[in-house]
């Protein structure tokens, strides 16, 4: 409803139908419009190629060596971190290597010292071993002569069971020994 209003109240206003033509449009303006776009567009420009141009030139051209500096500080980087990277490899390889020959070195060392171990064990085995047997020969001929007097001693206890009366024990140990 305001609307209609303010279009009665324009439109009831006298002279205002005289005026039909838009004002850009109008041929009478046309020199003072052109005249201050060309001040106008002057004034930009200066201001535009002055001051707002140089400035984002230069922040572009920050941003581009940022940029720059950026990638060839990663390059960098890069090439460091494949150097670490192979200098740690190396350091590693070497570390199993000597750990590889420290655990031989090792093992060839145990197997040595069991070696001698073992042939001393062995040396002492023998040794005890002949001992026993130089004993076990010593006891079965001990045994042997004590077997011909127990049968001495058992043929005259069979005698004197048998006769009643005492054997010649040098006749008795004769015929044991033959």
């Amino acid at each position: 409803m305001f609307i209609t209003q303010a279009f009665a109240a324009t439109a009831a206003t006298p002279g205002a139908a005289v005026n039909k033509v838009f004002p850009p449009f109008d041929s009478s303006t046309f020199a003072s419009q052109l005249f201050w776009l060309a001040i106008t567009f002057g004034a930009l420009y200066y201001v535009l190629s002055k001051i707002a141009l140089p400035r984002v030139t230069k922040i572009l051209e920050t941003r581009r060596a940022r940029i720059s500096g950026d990638l060839d500080a990663a390059i960098a980087a890069k090439k460091s971190a494949d150097e670490a990277g192979a200098a740690y490899e190396k350091s590693l390889a070497d570390a199993k290597a000597t750990s590889q020959k420290n655990v031989q070195t090792l093992r060839d060392k145990l197997a040595a010292e069991a070696d001698a171990r073992r042939k001393t064990l062995e040396a002492d085995l023998n040794s005890k071993l002949a001992a026993a047997e130089e004993k076990i020969g010593v006891m079965k001929v001990q045994a042997m002569s004590n077997v011909s007097a127990i049968a001495a001693d058992a043929a005259a206890a069979i005698v004197r069971q048998i006769s009643g009366r005492d054997a010649d024990r040098k006749l008795i140990e004769d015929a044991v020994k033959g």
